[in-house]
């Protein structure tokens, strides 16, 4: 059984997903990180990809869950932490449950299409046959402050 990492490693991945949210706002994408980590090391990392892709499937989150998946060679990541920027959306926390990841580490929340606190609490519903671990905050100030750059530059 995994170990759940300290408040260190959590930041560690963190800071990493805020890397790539700026490496996603240099390429014109909302700014958006996402890791995936099983014992210590990360097998899956991504960026918003939906203006590159032209897909509204290309989230972070969904780019870093395809890697890992692929890199360990299953359909599941039962022993995975998902650390992401931003607050996964319903699209995204449905993927990480039928992935059955076993926690999630966000940074700020998403008042208009947040699914783990904002607007629903999907990834710990009771009435599915599986559930995450769920921390937040971490880095919070600043991813908001990433996306509120991104969206105030954008609208001139």
């Amino acid at each position: 059984m995994s170990i759940t990492p300290g408040p260190k490693e959590d930041e560690r991945w963190i800071a990493r997903c805020l890397e790539l949210a700026r490496e996603a706002a240099a390429a014109g994408e909302v700014p958006v990180g996402a890791v995936v980590v099983i014992d210590g090391q990360a097998v899956g990392e991504g960026q918003n990809r939906v203006e590159a892709e032209r897909s509204p499937l290309a989230h972070a989150e969904m780019v870093a869950l395809q890697q890992a998946l692929a890199a360990v060679g299953d359909k599941r990541l039962p022993k995975a932490e998902l650390y992401c920027s931003l607050e996964p959306c319903f699209l995204c926390a449905g993927a990480i449950l039928h992935a059955r990841v076993r926690r999630v580490v966000f940074g700020a929340r998403d008042p208009k299409f947040g699914a783990v606190r904002s607007l629903g609490q999907i990834l710990e519903d009771p009435r599915l046959n599986h559930r995450c671990e769920v921390v937040e905050g971490l880095g919070a100030d600043t991813s908001a402050e990433l996306l509120r750059a991104f969206f105030r530059a954008r609208r001139g």
